[in-house]
Protein backbone atom coordinates (compact mmCIF):
# COMPACT_ATOMS: atom_id res chain seq x y z
CA UNK A 1 0.00 0.00 0.00
CA UNK A 2 1.08 3.41 -0.49
CA UNK A 3 1.46 5.95 2.41
CA UNK A 4 -1.20 7.68 1.09
CA UNK A 5 -3.25 4.94 1.71
CA UNK A 6 -1.97 4.30 5.05
CA UNK A 7 -2.30 7.63 6.38
CA UNK A 8 -6.20 7.12 5.24
CA UNK A 9 -6.35 4.23 6.97
CA UNK A 10 -4.27 5.99 10.01
CA UNK A 11 -7.04 9.27 9.65
CA UNK A 12 -10.52 6.64 9.82
CA UNK A 13 -8.76 5.19 13.27
CA UNK A 14 -8.28 8.65 15.12
CA UNK A 15 -11.80 9.62 14.00
CA UNK A 16 -13.34 6.16 15.49
CA UNK A 17 -10.96 6.75 18.04
CA UNK A 18 -11.79 10.25 18.68
CA UNK A 19 -15.84 9.28 18.41
CA UNK A 20 -15.31 6.63 21.08
CA UNK A 21 -13.38 9.18 24.24
CA UNK A 22 -16.91 11.41 22.98
CA UNK A 23 -19.20 9.50 23.75
CA UNK A 24 -17.31 8.07 27.37
CA UNK A 25 -17.01 11.62 28.04
CA UNK A 26 -20.76 12.28 26.96
CA UNK A 27 -21.40 8.93 29.61
CA UNK A 28 -19.13 10.44 32.29
CA UNK A 29 -21.14 14.10 32.00
CA UNK A 30 -24.36 12.80 31.68
CA UNK A 31 -24.23 10.22 34.69
CA UNK A 32 -25.89 11.78 37.49
CA UNK A 33 -28.36 12.71 34.95
CA UNK A 34 -29.31 9.42 34.14
CA UNK A 35 -29.26 8.36 38.09
CA UNK A 36 -31.42 10.94 38.45
CA UNK A 37 -33.88 9.96 36.16
CA UNK A 38 -33.78 6.38 37.31
CA UNK A 39 -34.50 7.67 40.74
CA UNK A 40 -37.41 9.48 39.42
CA UNK A 41 -38.95 6.32 37.81
CA UNK A 42 -38.86 4.26 40.30
CA UNK A 43 -40.27 6.59 42.66
CA UNK A 44 -43.46 6.77 39.29
CA UNK A 45 -43.18 3.18 39.65
CA UNK A 46 -43.86 2.92 43.16
CA UNK A 47 -46.57 5.62 43.17
CA UNK A 48 -48.17 4.47 40.55
CA UNK A 49 -48.39 1.12 42.08
CA UNK A 50 -49.80 2.54 45.48
CA UNK A 51 -52.52 4.31 43.73
CA UNK A 52 -53.80 1.90 41.80
CA UNK A 53 -53.73 -0.97 44.21
CA UNK A 54 -57.26 -1.53 46.12
CA UNK A 55 -55.56 -2.88 48.80
CA UNK A 56 -53.53 0.08 49.54
CA UNK A 57 -56.85 2.37 49.15
CA UNK A 58 -58.96 0.01 51.89
CA UNK A 59 -56.11 0.32 54.33
CA UNK A 60 -55.80 4.30 54.00
CA UNK A 61 -59.40 3.95 54.43
CA UNK A 62 -59.49 2.33 57.35
CA UNK A 63 -56.67 4.24 58.72
CA UNK A 64 -59.12 7.02 58.31
CA UNK A 65 -61.89 5.63 60.15
CA UNK A 66 -59.59 5.55 63.18
CA UNK A 67 -58.54 8.71 62.97
CA UNK A 68 -61.77 10.05 63.14
CA UNK A 69 -63.04 7.89 65.83
CA UNK A 70 -59.95 8.80 67.68
CA UNK A 71 -60.89 12.70 67.35
CA UNK A 72 -57.70 13.45 65.54
CA UNK A 73 -59.93 15.08 62.40
CA UNK A 74 -63.48 16.21 62.25
CA UNK A 75 -65.92 15.26 60.55
CA UNK A 76 -66.08 17.18 57.88
CA UNK A 77 -62.54 16.13 57.08
CA UNK A 78 -63.20 12.86 57.48
CA UNK A 79 -65.63 12.93 54.57
CA UNK A 80 -63.47 14.90 52.66
CA UNK A 81 -61.07 12.42 52.83
CA UNK A 82 -63.25 9.43 52.63
CA UNK A 83 -64.81 10.48 49.51
CA UNK A 84 -61.78 11.17 47.37
CA UNK A 85 -60.41 7.93 48.69
CA UNK A 86 -63.91 6.09 47.68
CA UNK A 87 -63.69 8.00 43.72
CA UNK A 88 -59.66 6.30 43.81
CA UNK A 89 -61.17 2.87 44.69
CA UNK A 90 -64.12 3.25 42.44
CA UNK A 91 -61.55 4.47 39.35
CA UNK A 92 -59.22 1.32 40.37
CA UNK A 93 -62.39 -0.97 40.06
CA UNK A 94 -62.81 0.28 36.71
CA UNK A 95 -59.66 0.55 35.55
CA UNK A 96 -59.13 -2.95 36.55
CA UNK A 97 -62.64 -4.00 34.17
CA UNK A 98 -61.66 -2.26 31.19
CA UNK A 99 -58.29 -4.33 31.38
Amino acid sequence: MSVRCHHIILLIFRSILKGADIFIIDDILFAPLNGLIFVAEKINDVVQKETSDEGTVKERLMALQLRFELDEIDEDEYDRQEDDLLKKLEQIRLDKQNQ
